[in-house]
């Protein structure tokens, strides 16, 4: 049983899946880093210091803090200003994506157009240069 598991886990797929779970984590927090240290300020900029992270209805109790946290402590809460920086989130991810499986679809079409030259044969091109030079007569 030991030796079944150990091929399993040792699997080349299964160690693919492993690195790329660790680096979609550090991917994750690289566009979370994007998003709240250049995007998110660029637009705060635009919309005159806006802050999206704090941004939210208070649904039920009155919040103690002007705080997303202190609010989310007293009662029912709508973060809409959370589900914004979210939704960048996500648009970054998806066009990083897009733009990476767009530059493997190109390089395989490269890969697909380029035809294989397969060497001719000594004799066969000398008797195709003899033929070629008969036909001009």
């Amino acid at each position: 049983m030991l030796k079944e598991f150990k091929e399993f886990a040792l699997r080349g797929n299964m160690v693919d899946l492993a690195i790329g779970v660790i680096i979609g984590g550090a991917f994750g927090g690289l566009v979370n880093s994007v998003v709240a240290d250049i995007f998110m300020p660029i637009i705060a900029m635009i919309t005159g210091g806006i802050d999206f992270t704090n941004m939210y209805v208070q649904l039920s109790g009155t919040p103690v803090v002007n705080d997303l946290e202190g609010a989310r402590k007293v009662g029912a809460t709508l973060a809409y200003g959370n589900f914004l920086t979210l939704l960048i989130n996500f648009t970054i991810i998806a066009f990083v994506l897009f733009m990476v499986v767009k530059g493997m679809n190109r390089m395989k079409r490269k890969q697909e157009a380029a035809p294989e030259s397969t060497p001719v044969p000594a004799d066969v091109a000398i008797l195709t240069e003899i033929r070629d030079l008969l036909a001009r007569r």
